[in-house]
């Protein structure tokens, strides 16, 4: 089963740029699909193998932080192919 992850991470601390960084460079070391915005940073793939990368990389980025916050939505299915048809 394929998903598609969306993360917003927040560190609440005014370094929150390197730890930001940090955490996508983690995330694109993977063998997962990553894309990023201004907004958010994407993550597609097999269920199993998105969330392992996940639990080791989130788990790092809050231990090298004072305060964060992070939103993710996941999808059932993987939108990495996604264009809008308007």
């Amino acid at each position: 089963m394929n998903i598609s992850v969306e993360l917003t991470f927040s560190p609440l601390q005014e370094d929150y740029e390197l730890h930001i960084i940090n955490f996508i460079k983690k995330l694109r070391g993977s063998s997962l699909t990553v894309l990023e915005n201004p907004l958010s940073t994407q993550i597609y793939g097999p269920y199993d193998a998105v969330m392992k990368v996940l639990f080791v990389d989130i788990k790092e980025a809050f231990g090298m932080m004072d305060k964060g916050l992070l939103f993710m939505k996941v999808v059932k299915s993987d939108r990495s192919e996604y264009e809008p048809h308007f």
